[in-house]
């Protein structure tokens, strides 16, 4: 009988590590760990160590990271380059410490330039300028890769590093200032439908699961908030043109390709990777554009009413399509389409448990 091994999910809460989560409980063969942020502050090095001192863990998944959209990205650079660098830090250095072989960290693809050949391939990481929107996130998220490319190197690790596309699903952040780009456009369309209806109960039970609506939303829906009374015609107006493509991937489908790389013998995983290229691009495939997927999530939703775009806010990068060739010749292929993700992902919205 296989021996049982001690995983560690580093931001179990999150929508990542949740999803993975799941998948390793699904097969019932390994016994994981977890600590919230009040149990355990990955920002505190002393912290940490004394964790993974008392834990030992065999296997660490790193999902834990500070996320969020263009908005919050411009608004709080300090916070993202500074909390994301000190938890990898601490993560990875406690790992090796205390002699953790096998770690898998979870990246992004805001790593790779702005201006960059499509679809992104591993070996373009560090060929050029990034995108200034997000560039303090990006620059946290390389230095982790390169963390673990260190320690491979200089102990011989197998620190293995995953690039995920733009992900959604279950258990996504529906703040309307804080989250991304899809999750930002199902409440705003949802809000938007409610306000068409006019029904003002479930507009306050939204909020009750979400938080407060924003004063540019209540204008955009014609609400007004303080007398609960609605006026004019609800909209729904988003960022930028509309004009930039964007792959989307279910966060199901990134939980798989995380266990399937940490599962992948050494030999077979260095095969498609290199000693300064070791991380590896999880996508869906294929790409859409920021107008054409509102289009679809206000179908979905059910909301008929008008859309617009405000081309006086930025766009981020023109597009961002991942190179999944590598992952593809190991055997691993996202399987949930869009729509049917897109569906799943409103009826988890209207649950309330994310």
């Amino acid at each position: 009988m296989a021996k049982r091994i001690k995983v560690y999910i580093a931001g179990h809460r999150g929508m990542v590590g949740s999803a993975i989560m799941r998948v390793l409980q699904s097969r019932g063969d390994c016994d994981i760990i977890c600590r919230s942020h009040s149990e355990l502050d990955l920002a505190n090095q002393a912290a940490v160590l004394e964790f993974f001192a008392a834990e030992k863990p065999d296997q660490v998944y790193l999902a834990a990271a500070k996320v969020g959209g263009i908005y919050a990205n411009n608004t709080y650079p300090a916070d993202f380059i500074y909390q994301n660098l000190m938890i990898q830090a601490n993560v990875i250095h406690a790992a090796h410490v205390h002699d953790v072989q096998e770690l898998l960290f979870l990246g992004s693809s805001c790593i790779y330039p702005k201006a960059v050949a499509q679809p992104m391939r591993e070996d373009a990481l560090l060929t050029g300028t990034l995108e200034p929107t997000n560039e303090p996130y990006a620059i946290a998220k390389i230095a982790g890769i390169k963390l673990c490319e260190s320690y491979n190197r200089q102990y011989g690790r197998d620190y293995r590093s995953v690039m995920p596309t733009n992900l959604y699903g279950p258990g996504d952040n529906y703040h309307l200032e804080n989250s991304h780009v899809l999750p930002a456009m199902i409440r705003k369309f949802h809000l938007a439908k409610l306000a068409s209806n006019k029904d003002v109960a479930e507009l306050q039970a939204d909020v009750n699961r979400y938080g407060p609506i924003p004063a540019d939303i209540l204008q955009m829906i014609g609400f007004d908030g303080s007398r609960a009374q609605f006026f004019g015609e609800p909209k729904v107006l988003l960022w930028g043109t509309g004009t930039p493509y964007r792959e989307f991937l279910h966060v199901q489908d990134m939980a798989e390709a995380s266990v399937f790389v940490m599962e992948l013998d050494k030999a077979t995983y260095d095969s498609v990777t290199l000693p300064m290229s070791s991380h590896i691009n999880v996508g869906y495939g294929q790409d859409i554009t920021i107008r054409d997927v509102a289009y679809l999530v206000a179908d979905i939703v059910g909301y008929s009413g008008p859309v617009q775009f405000d081309s006086g806010k930025p766009d981020g990068t023109p597009r961002k399509l991942m190179d999944s060739g590598r992952l593809e010749r190991l055997g691993w292929k996202a399987r949930i389409t869009l729509d049917s993700g897109l569906r799943e992902a409103y009826e988890d919205y209207l649950s309330g448990r994310s």
